[in-house]
């Protein structure tokens, strides 16, 4: 089976599953850019979270907090409220963890050359810690990833050791860091667009590939379909993070990948 047939195979196959996240649906912060994708014939979507706030009470061992063996006491993909966490802490058994986590999205691409359009408009958008991974049966997976998380320890065995003032300072930083993700995934999707027409355009017309090349992801957001520049401000939430161009990651799986 040659490589364009095997990719439609996986699609196909994924596509028709059940979602079994916690949730069971697509975010609907996320939905748009994952319709976008799905419904281009080089690429589907493997997973995605658009980003929530999530309160976790994991077990006392410390605060390595594991999500498969911990407590789900609160979780958003809204804004959060001071009173929803003391309420939910008040279940709290453990060390409750308070975080923040953005948007992450996993996209099977057809080839290389896919994955390497979608992670310019990813690296263009804000999200600067997405990366691409070639297995050896030749899948090009693309996370979609950032590095403006946040991770915080609100209770030890059960006690509460912060103030009601500081958890409330907590999820004004993490409130804002849900509108800055937010603000990056609209990048995101308009971008998108604009590097998808421009690819179809210089497929239609390779003596434009150049001159198309050279001016991709570089027009002012009156001339393009959304800002496809990062805001200046994007670095100071990126938690240290001024790698502009970390490249691209390649992991072989096992042969039974």
């Amino acid at each position: 089976m040659d490589r364009i047939a095997e990719f439609r195979r996986w699609k196909a196959q994924c596509l028709s599953k059940a979602d079994l996240s916690r949730k069971g649906s697509v975010d609907e912060d996320v939905v748009e850019v994952v319709q976008l994708l799905n419904g281009r014939e080089q690429f589907f979507t493997t997973s995605s979270c658009a980003g929530r706030i999530v309160l976790l009470d994991g077990g006392m061992n410390g605060f390595e907090v594991q999500k498969q063996n911990c407590c789900w006491l609160l979780v958003t993909h809204k804004s959060c409220v001071k009173e929803d966490v003391i309420i939910a802490l008040k279940k709290a058994s453990g060390d409750a963890v308070l975080k923040f986590e953005p948007l992450i999205l996993h996209v099977q691409c057809r080839q290389l050359q896919d994955a390497q359009i979608l992670h310019s408009v990813a690296m263009d958008s804000g999200f600067r810690n997405s990366g691409i991974t070639v297995g050896k049966r030749g899948k090009t997976m693309l996370a979609v990833r950032s590095t403006h998380g946040l991770e915080v320890p609100l209770s030890h065995q059960g006690k509460l050791m912060v103030t009601e003032e500081y958890i409330d300072f907590l999820l004004k930083i993490a409130n804002q860091k849900m509108e800055e993700n937010k603000k990056r995934i609209e990048r995101f999707y308009n971008c998108l667009q604009h590097a998808l027409e421009t690819e179809i355009i210089t497929t239609s017309h390779p003596k434009e590939k150049i001159i198309e090349k050279n001016t991709h992801m570089k027009k002012s957001p009156e001339k393009a379909h959304g800002k496809c520049i990062a805001e200046e401000h994007d670095e100071d939430l990126e938690d240290g993070d001024g790698d502009d161009d970390p490249g691209i990651s390649v992991t072989f799986f096992p042969k039974d990948y």
